[in-house]
């Protein structure tokens, strides 16, 4: 079957810096709905017209992956109105934070918690991949036609690197 909006894509991948550093490798393949919300705009436009079995490699610029990194969403929310057990790695939602620290933030922008100090919590709203050049190389294992549900979702279940609010000590990013 060719890949053709709406789909879905099984897909594997190796994620790298522009310097060749692996930043993420996925094995087993994760289901994705092309044409939905799952992919980044240049990858689902790159799957078009290919098949299972094919490799794409493609290089992603900043404003084609997660944006240039913006340092107005780097916050500082004072530590004593912050939930306790708060740990560096953790995501909070925009919305979720003390009056005053993300004015001008979305409210469901997740940010990471980057630093803590005794008085106040450094956290940045970018995407831990913003600013960043992406190499990835995807392999397609399957494809099939997507269900009247996903179509309505818009979503398989996964999106491309989706942040997820997580608990301490998480690392996972997709």
């Amino acid at each position: 079957m060719e890949i053709n909006s709406p789909c879905v894509v099984a897909l594997a991948w190796t994620l790298q810096d522009s310097l060749g550093e692996t930043l993420d490798e996925l094995q087993e393949p994760v289901e994705f709905l092309v044409g939905g919300g799952d992919l980044l705009p240049a990858i689902d436009a790159a799957l078009q017209g290919h098949e299972a079995g094919a490799t794409l490699h493609l290089n992603l610029e900043p404003k084609d992956a997660f944006g240039d990194y913006d340092e107005k969403l780097v916050l500082l929310a004072p530590r004593d109105q912050l939930p306790e057990g708060i740990e560096e790695g953790m995501l909070l939602e925009a919305g979720s934070l003390p009056a005053g620290v993300a004015d001008g933030v979305p409210p469901n922008t997740l940010c990471t918690v980057t630093d803590i100090y005794p008085e106040h919590v450094v956290l940045d709203g970018n995407h831990p991949l913003a600013g960043i050049a992406l190499r990835l190389r995807l392999k397609v294992e399957q494809v099939r036609e997507a269900t009247v549900d996903e179509v309505g979702r818009g979503s398989a279940g996964t999106g491309f690197f989706q942040l997820q609010p997580m608990a301490p000590g998480g690392t996972q990013i997709h």
